[in-house]
């Protein structure tokens, strides 16, 4: 069950289902596309300012926040780096579920017209996840892996050994050229891992890009998760 309230001028549509906070950006132009953009910090607002301001038109932005972080977007457990950090909890399937079969409707219903194609995008594990949902669903067809937690424990295996449910029109890779400048032996092996999957999908005839950024992973989020956007709606090259 959701319960929504219907957004000012200008604002965002609101509604919450299962736990989640969505924000719908709609679009008047019928027959376009939805992006899915999963946040931690609630940066949607910041990210469709910055895609209005690049030139980007014509599209639905979906943000969905209220995530359970470490459960909803990951794929299987992995322990805590620290005693101190919260562990990974492998819910990603589960929350995939309630994306696809209840949030997508919500939003949709929303769009004039018929849904042209989606994307889901998502800055670090929410990159990570936007990948992985590629193997469990034919609901996105492009995809962007902003800063994504590619380091994932298995998960470079699990990209060369499983079949996606079909093949993505698109994939975008973006990455800090600091990201990799850590003694954390997981995270080390971020800028290699994400290289290596794109280039994998790319010989899938797979249209890929890869940017590096500079900067660390907390560096300039709201520009780069905008940049990747943009790419998958065709304003970026």
């Amino acid at each position: 069950m959701y319960k929504g309230e219907q957004g000012k001028a200008d604002n965002p549509h609101r509604v919450s289902i299962a736990g989640r906070e969505i924000e719908v950006y709609s679009t008047k132009t019928p027959d376009s596309p939805v992006i899915y953009l999963n946040t931690f910090e609630k940066e949607g607002a910041a990210v469709h300012q910055a895609l209005r301001e690049s030139g980007c038109a014509g599209f639905t932005l979906a943000v969905v926040s209220g995530l359970s972080w470490q459960h909803d977007m990951s794929p299987w457990s992995i322990p805590p780096f620290t005693e101190k950090e919260i562990p990974c909890t492998g819910g990603a399937d589960a929350y995939l579920q309630i994306l696809t079969k209840q949030i997508l409707p919500a939003v949709e219903q929303r769009v004039p017209g018929t849904v042209s194609w989606r994307g889901l995008a998502g800055y670090s594990l929410a990159g990570l996840f936007a990948l992985y949902a590629l193997y469990q669903t034919e609901s996105f067809t492009r995809t962007a892996s902003i800063s994504g937690s590619l380091w994932y424990p298995a998960f470079q295996d699990y990209v060369f050994s499983h079949k996606m449910t079909a093949a993505p029109e698109a994939v975008y890779f973006s990455l800090g050229d600091k990201e990799s400048r850590t003694r954390n032996p997981r995270m080390k092996t971020v800028r290699a891992c994400t290289e290596e999957i794109e280039a994998f999908y790319r010989g899938k005839s797979i249209a890929t890009v890869y940017e590096l950024n500079p900067g660390n992973h907390f560096q300039d989020v709201v520009q780069r998760t905008a940049a990747g956007i943009a790419w998958l709606l065709g304003v970026c090259s």
